[in-house]
């Protein structure tokens, strides 16, 4: 399986106390150990990147998503992540840009989507992807 990780899995990962337990970066732990592949994308390093402070947190980073493969949105991804969006919303549930056009990559890529993130759970019943612990 391949994993695209959503923020607020490697916010909780990569926390200075490391003490963090969620079943979701315990996933992501085994899938870099090797039992998964894990991938990202610009936008998910640029919010890492700005919700860390301090050159050591932005190099640390920045050094170990040099090693993920990074998935590259084209200019039809942000069309259906329009799509994605407006399908959300007219089922009554409101989901952002960047999650929108995350749940656009899972699908283009057979992807699944590890996020702690519950928003993705009630865009799951509007629009077509693979969420992670999802039946």
């Amino acid at each position: 399986m391949t994993l695209l990780v959503d923020t607020s899995v490697w916010s909780l990962a990569l926390r200075r106390d490391g003490t963090v337990k969620a079943k979701e970066v315990i996933a992501l732990r085994e899938a870099l150990d090797g039992a998964d592949s894990v991938v990202t994308t610009g936008l998910v390093l640029q919010e890492l990147l700005q919700g860390f402070n301090g050159p050591k947190a932005k190099e640390s980073i920045i050094e170990r998503f040099g090693a993920l493969p990074l998935i590259q949105p084209d200019r039809q991804d942000h069309v259906a992540a329009a799509e994605v969006r407006n399908a959300c919303r007219r089922g009554g549930v409101q989901i952002g840009t960047i999650d929108a056009l995350l749940v656009q990559l899972c699908g283009r890529y057979g992807m699944t989507l590890l996020s702690s993130d519950r928003d993705f759970a009630n865009a799951a019943r509007h629009v077509p992807f693979r969420l992670w612990g999802s039946a």
